[in-house]
């Protein structure tokens, strides 16, 4: 076989090949160490402290870098080497920038940036090699997703041209840029549901690293240089951060991961890994309660009643559906008073406010709410443009924000800063997936399968909730990296139930 050969014709002569399925699981583990290999010894080049001799170890890496192209360009097909190039990536976005971080004027360079980069050119090649983008779109079932995202970014670079700061805006269009582009990265490589299931043991592995970080911030009351509050307040260092700016992003990650945990524990067969699972599950959930993150506490609630849902036999489900809905609109006619008080002080802000006084959390998010409301309207519902709304914020406020000027959730942060088309349109590119995955589940009898799918439907509903805890989100990778995966289940497992074919 020449080097990266690997043709659609290939594809499908191979994909019921026991045999060379077993070829390629054994690369992939192989090449897969290879890289991370190659990764952690850059890292290792970073840390040391001597010039002339991390040149001498740069030249040297980059020697060894070149002998392993050339190995693989021998040795192995492109498809096989984007997705252990891509379970590698995943990995990386676990890491935040704890162990490598170089800053050229307002862009950062990381492990996370590095690998990405590389994964984009072996993708490059692998398209050239398999019939150009054409063909990969053309399989891809998930087509009004991706295209939703490509408008999504062509107006968020149109905003620039009634953005307040251009700078800021092209800061949040480069974060925006590399989010997306990992999940079309994702869309084209991860297209069998045994990838899938790689992919979401990569999650629980790295999750159970940070899970253990988070037990050192609290016991041993250590925080990482990435923390703000490294070098802060006594009473505040025992606070879970992992390898995040505060404890609030860090709830995020672990209220998403409690759901990957559960549909292991749930479907894997493996009695110690079901142990493990288990206490996975049960640390995250704790060291949530440690964060004292409500939103987040409230997204696992809301993630549980999903599940518990899901395991109901269809009758029951669909009663308890019922039962839920006349649950809701009896609280909402209960409570109508406080809830349309509440959408006045939103949407009616005051024309004054004391600078000196010092509101509530509570207060100071409804204040954000209700400025970034002001602000669309100013807009006519076009927003404020990328990058934008903090800028804002900070310069015209229109309510007492203590200082602060992230909105602090993020289906208000997409519609003040793009507008009621791009923050509509983000709510409904995620349900639609969410009934995607739920039309799954009911066909599902294999259980990797079921885990997917039950993974996605629960812990969409627990992001959905836990999304409002963070300052922003935009700049939390793991964000995009869980959209990709459940847009990635969406396009597997709507491909194998319109064929018919096993997607193993």
């Amino acid at each position: 076989m020449k080097p990266f050969e690997f043709s659609e014709a290939m594809n499908r002569s191979q994909q019921y090949n026991p045999r060379a399925q077993r070829e390629d699981h054994r690369a992939i583990r192989e090449h897969v160490v290879l890289i991370a290999l190659l990764a952690a010894s850059l890292l290792g080049i970073y840390w040391i402290g001597d010039t002339w001799l991390q040149l001498v170890a740069t030249l040297g890496w980059i020697s060894v870098a070149l002998i392993a192209v050339l190995y693989l360009k021998e040795h192995t097909s492109s498809s096989v080497l984007l997705t252990s190039m891509m379970y590698v990536f995943v990995a990386s976005t676990f890491l935040n920038q704890i162990v490598f971080r170089v800053t050229i004027g307002f862009f950062t360079l990381f492990i996370y940036r590095i690998l990405l980069i590389a994964s984009v050119v072996v993708f490059l090649v692998y398209v050239v090699k398999s019939g150009g983008l054409r063909a990969q779109w053309v399989r891809t079932p998930v087509k009004g997703v991706l295209l939703f995202l490509c408008f999504w970014m062509a107006y968020a670079l149109a905003s620039l041209t009634w953005a307040w700061s251009v700078t800021e805006g092209i800061k949040y269009l480069f974060l925006l840029g590399i989010g997306m582009l990992f999940i079309f990265l994702a869309v084209f490589t991860f297209t069998r549901v045994r990838q899938l299931i790689a992919f979401h043991a990569v999650w629980m592995v790295m999750s159970g690293c940070l899970i253990v970080i988070g037990l050192v911030n609290h016991f041993a009351r250590i925080q990482l240089p990435t923390s703000t509050l490294f070098n802060g307040p006594n009473y505040k260092q025992g606070y879970p951060t992992a390898v995040f700016t505060n404890q609030n992003d860090f709830a995020l990650l672990l209220s998403v991961s409690v759901f990957f945990y559960l549909a292991a524990l749930r479907n894997v067969k493996q009695p110690f890994a079901r142990l493990l699972c288990l206490c996975a599950a049960g640390l995250s959930i704790w060291l949530i309660i440690q964060t004292e993150s409500r939103a987040c506490l409230l997204g696992v609630a809301g993630g549980i009643a999903c599940y518990a849902l899901l395991m109901l036999p269809k009758n029951g489900r669909k009663i308890a559906l019922w039962g839920g809905g006349l649950f809701a609109a009896a609280g909402v006619l209960l409570l109508s008073g406080k809830l349309l008080e509440m959408l006045q002080h939103i949407i009616r802000a005051p024309a004054v406010y004391a600078v000196n006084e010092n509101p509530s959390s509570n207060t100071v998010r409804m204040n954000l709410l209700q400025s970034a409301w002001h602000y669309l309207t100013d807009t006519y519902g076009f927003g404020v443009g990328a990058g934008n709304l903090s800028v804002y914020l900070e310069q015209q406020p229109v309510t007492n924000t203590d200082q602060i000027f992230e909105v602090h959730h993020w289906l208000g942060e997409i519609t003040g800063t793009f507008g009621l088309l791009i923050g509509g349109g983000y709510l409904v590119m995620y349900l639609v997936l969410f009934f995607y995955l739920y039309k799954a589940h009911a066909k599902q009898t294999d259980q990797k399968a079921r885990m997917l799918v039950e993974t996605g439907l629960t812990a969409q509903t627990a992001f959905l909730i836990s999304s409002i805890s963070p300052s922003s989100v935009s700049n939390l990778y793991f964000h995009w990296v869980f959209l990709g995966f459940v847009i990635c289940c969406a396009s597997v497992l709507c491909s194998v139930s319109k064929s018919g074919e096993s997607m193993k």
